[in-house]
């Protein structure tokens, strides 16, 4: 019996290994949707001095209409012309009881394309506009002029 092999002291370091590979691929899902998650279509918006937050543009539920640098019109992520937009802005405040737009339009977009935008938008019986602008100070969260 003096023979007799021993086993192995239990190893009390932890295995990291598993959690680094699962952290790893949950980055790797945050980077791929994350620019997803972006509302609307990205511009560069008009700077101003003193702007009106407007917390209701963040909303899941809210209208926003871009107008990009080179004069093409989205309402959220679908790019459609200024005259289609009376019947699907409509349809989307049918139930709202505000009936509010908000207007994102590049800070180097025509202004006469913003004019037709909004002026379409009053075509759908659009009340009241919100104009989203940064603030000059810096990247402040979304604020508008009414």
């Amino acid at each position: 019996m003096a023979d007799r092999k021993h086993a192995a002291p239990p190893v009390s370091d932890i295995n990291v290994t598993p959690m680094v590979d699962v952290m790893l691929v949950m980055l790797i899902i945050f980077m791929v949707i994350t620019p997803m998650l972006q509302k609307g279509v990205s511009v560069e918006k008009v700077k101003t001095k003193n702007p009106i937050a407007m917390k209701d543009a963040d909303k899941e539920d809210a209208i926003l209409v871009s107008v990009t640098r080179a004069g093409d019109t989205f309402l959220g992520t679908t790019k459609m012309a200024p005259d289609q937009m009376p019947s699907k802005i409509k349809d989307m405040l049918t139930n709202k009881p505000e009936k509010v737009v908000y207007i994102s339009a590049d800070k180097r977009a025509k202004y006469e394309r913003v004019v037709t935008v909004i002026d379409e938008i009053r075509n759908a019986g659009v009340e009241q506009l919100g104009l989203i602008t940064e603030d000059m100070m810096g990247g402040a969260p979304p604020a508008a002029t009414k």
